[in-house]
């Protein structure tokens, strides 16, 4: 999303986790995505990938409204949650209804901040957002039903806005296979989404 909105344009190759391309593992050997390769420069993680894009251009602000320790907080304790609460098959011996609640924490640290504006920094999206929010789609996708029932208003309008937006919606094309097809793709970037 951030590149989109930067308008900085990149060549996105499709990568299947279950089948990486030795090119990817060649630039990224910890194999995970997203990995941005910018001449000699690999970026590995998606917020540098946003930081690299915003820094070249930032038409909405999105910087000025970060939030690191809050994003740092939602990377580390509330993503060990939902790893655990969504992939309990991965995790053996865990107890996926005590991650649910154990992430629980978080989304109410959210809703509670989320009374006095629409989004995490203000009233308007931004960096701590755009960071945020696929964490939390992912944590409602486990169990739509719960997370629709749960007492978090605000988080589920703040999600909602972010999920229906036509910047969202630009990003989630689904692309062929890079190591299968060999097509790269020019992702679109029409910042004004």
């Amino acid at each position: 999303m951030a590149l989109m909105i930067s308008g900085t344009p990149v060549r996105l190759r499709e990568v299947v986790l279950k089948d990486k391309p030795v090119e990817m593992l060649e630039a990224s050997p910890k194999g995970t995505v997203p990995v941005l390769v910018d001449s000699d420069l690999v970026i590995e993680e998606s917020r540098d990938v946003m930081d690299w894009a915003l820094a070249r251009h930032d038409p909405e602000e999105w910087l000025s409204r970060a939030d690191p320790a809050l994003t740092d907080v939602c990377d580390g304790s509330f993503k060990h949650h939902l790893d655990r609460y969504k992939y309990t098959t991965r995790y053996d011996g865990e107890n996926a209804i005590a991650h649910r609640q154990a992430g629980m924490a978080f989304l109410e640290m959210l809703e509670e901040r989320l009374v006095a504006e629409p989004y995490l920094c203000g009233p308007a999206r931004g960096h701590a957002d755009i960071s945020i929010f696929p964490f939390v789609r992912q944590f409602r996708i486990a169990d739509p039903a719960w997370f629709d029932a749960a007492p978090l208003p605000k988080v589920r309008a703040w999600l909602s806005a972010l999920m229906n937006s036509p910047l969202f919606a630009s990003i989630m094309e689904k692309y062929p296979a890079w190591k299968t097809s060999g097509d790269e793709f020019l992702l679109s970037t029409d910042a004004s989404a």
